[in-house]
């Protein structure tokens, strides 16, 4: 579809996101609305390049070599596929924390991407777009994992199949169910965090997970929290990554004993998430934050129901 009119500035706006969800590693994603990053691309005639301008929000240094920024790559990426005869500078706000197993390099690809996409006089389509944000996830972990950037441009809860973009299904969110997100003073990256894990496991506890994530999915189609909670689990991953989260074991016990439905690592972590009924959040947020207290670790709550926030251009 072409643009009636040619775009000068444009401002895209990209949540965080949870991935793996617990049941489902490198297969699942949620679009997590507490936090945003903003990236405004600002068309530049003669040249084809993305260039970094100011940089903004919780930090104000990010890397200008394109290959080295998430937000860049993106949008180069999308620009090289239009065969664009224009460059844009990106200005980046951070609304995410870095290295915090909340999708943030996943929202600046993403916005980034969907920014310059908007300077096009007829924009790529949404499956080329993820293709674009996926080379710029490349930039923080190679290869990159789909579920953030999957979660964050088709919006609420996905499930990304082998063949990229064609196999991307929408899983129903249930109702009445907030999630909450701590955020310790720790810092994980998701390239370092996978060298962790073993390239084989036992079979058992590979068809044990399968099950889980079965169940977890069928419990969102049914809108069933007994369901979900039997399944909400990650016997595959969590036990490789624990240990970079000290805390986590004595957050995950308090959240559960409070009545959450799940606790897991929110991606690679530090971040711990829990699905809670919206009755009970109250309780478990603060058992977490009680827990968090006891282990002498700071962290930062955040709190958003479900819902199916996607990345999307907010300034035209």
């Amino acid at each position: 579809m072409e643009n009636s009119v040619t775009q000068h500035k444009v401002t895209a706006r990209a949540p965080a996101s949870i991935g793996n969800v617990a049941a489902g590693f490198d297969c699942l994603g949620q679009a997590f609305g507490a936090a945003f990053d903003l990236v405004t691309a600002q068309r530049c005639n003669g040249q084809t390049v993305a260039s970094l301008g100011a940089v903004d929000g919780l930090v104000s240094i990010l890397p200008k070599e394109v290959h080295r920024n998430t937000a860049l790559r993106a949008a180069q990426a999308v620009l090289d596929k239009a065969g664009a005869d224009f460059g844009a500078r990106l200005d980046v706000y951070k609304g995410i924390p870095m290295s915090a197993g909340m999708g943030g390099s996943a929202a600046s690809a993403v916005a980034g991407a969907l920014a310059v996409n908007g300077l096009l006089p007829t924009p790529l389509c949404q499956d080329d777009l993820f293709i674009c944000a996926m080379h710029g996830e490349a930039a923080s972990a190679d290869p990159p994992p789909p579920d953030n950037v999957a979660a964050v441009l088709y919006g609420g809860l996905v499930m990304i199949g082998e063949d990229g973009p064609r196999q991307i299904t929408i899983i129903p969110l249930p109702k009445n169910l907030t999630c909450v997100l701590f955020h310790p003073a720790l810092t994980v990256k998701t390239d370092e965090a996978r060298t962790l894990l073993a390239a084989d496991v036992p079979l058992a506890t590979t068809v044990r997970q399968m099950r889980h994530m079965g169940g977890f999915i069928a419990g969102c189609f049914l809108n069933d929290p007994g369901l979900i909670a039997q399944n909400l689990r990650d016997g595959l991953i969590e036990p490789q990554r624990a240990s970079l989260v000290p805390p986590f074991g004595a957050v995950k016990d308090a959240a559960l004993t409070a009545g959450a439905l799940g606790c897991s690592l929110s991606g690679s972590g530090p971040s711990i998430f829990a699905w809670v009924e919206n009755h009970n959040l109250e309780v478990v947020k603060a058992a977490m934050a009680s827990a968090f207290g006891a282990q002498n670790c700071a962290a930062t709550a955040y709190v958003s129901p479900l819902s199916p926030c996607k990345a999307e251009i907010i300034i035209p």
